[in-house]
């Protein structure tokens, strides 16, 4: 494997976390982004908000020096959820969750895209869900803006492909995070009932995914979309 300079955003914890050491622990140089920029043991760490242009130019900046050259491949991870039902749903309950998920990505995947456009080569992952492909009540501004990353994916991989630069959707379903953990029992149950591999998922198996579309093996790869789901989307 190419050692490559990769920055993830949201890299501090979760599923983003588990990213970040995974891709350390293949031999690429990492750094992390997230709100605060409080340290993290082990990692590379700067302070990013993704909803401010002005701030992801200067984490890119500051991801720069710290890697020694532009970021060649990006993880775009950080995201938000503001779950509620439908109908009692407020603007700032939509517009901030898309903000975040979807116009954040766009922040971050412009201000990483001129750089590899001129080194002609780049790894762009984003960061989706299986509800973006299959659907979720109470999750209707989440589902929105997860879905709009297949569309941003599959239009960079038709504009930029010609110069090296692949863009590519990893869709997880439910995996075991402090967010998972905090779900009553019943709950659980009722949503790994619905799981054809009857368990949850672990960030090591997306983090697992994002490995291989980081990696050389992949240069062939663009506009896809992995679900990493147990069954749960069945290709939706």
């Amino acid at each position: 494997m190419t050692p490559r300079r990769v920055l993830v955003t949201g890299g501090n914890r979760g599923i983003g976390e588990a990213i970040a050491r995974r891709l350390r622990e293949d031999g690429h140089q990492v750094v992390v982004t997230s709100r605060s920029g409080d340290p993290v043991e082990g990692l590379d760490v700067v302070a990013c908000e993704i909803t401010d242009s002005d701030s992801v130019d200067a984490a890119f900046a500051e991801a720069r020096e710290r890697l020694g050259g532009d970021v060649e491949v990006l993880v775009a991870n950080a995201g938000v959820t503001k779950d509620t039902l439908l109908m009692r749903m407020s603007d700032e309950d939509f517009s901030s969750v898309v903000d975040t998920n979807l116009h954040g990505t766009f922040r971050t995947v412009r201000r990483a895209a001129t750089a590899m456009v001129k080194a002609r080569f780049g790894r762009v992952i984003l960061l989706s869900s299986v509800v973006g492909l299959y659907g979720s009540p109470g999750q209707a501004n989440y589902a929105a803006s997860k879905s709009g990353l297949v569309g941003m994916a599959r239009s960079m991989t038709r504009e930029l492909g010609a110069r090296g630069i692949t863009a590519n959707v990893v869709a997880p379903g439910f995996i075991e995070t402090d967010m998972t953990a905090e779900l009553s029992d019943e709950k659980r149950a009722e949503y790994q009932s619905a799981i054809p591999a009857k368990r949850y998922g672990q960030a090591g198996e997306v983090a697992a995914a994002i490995s291989f579309l980081a990696s050389d093996d992949a240069a062939y790869v663009s506009g896809a979309v992995i679900p990493v789901d147990g069954g749960l989307g069945m290709g939706h």
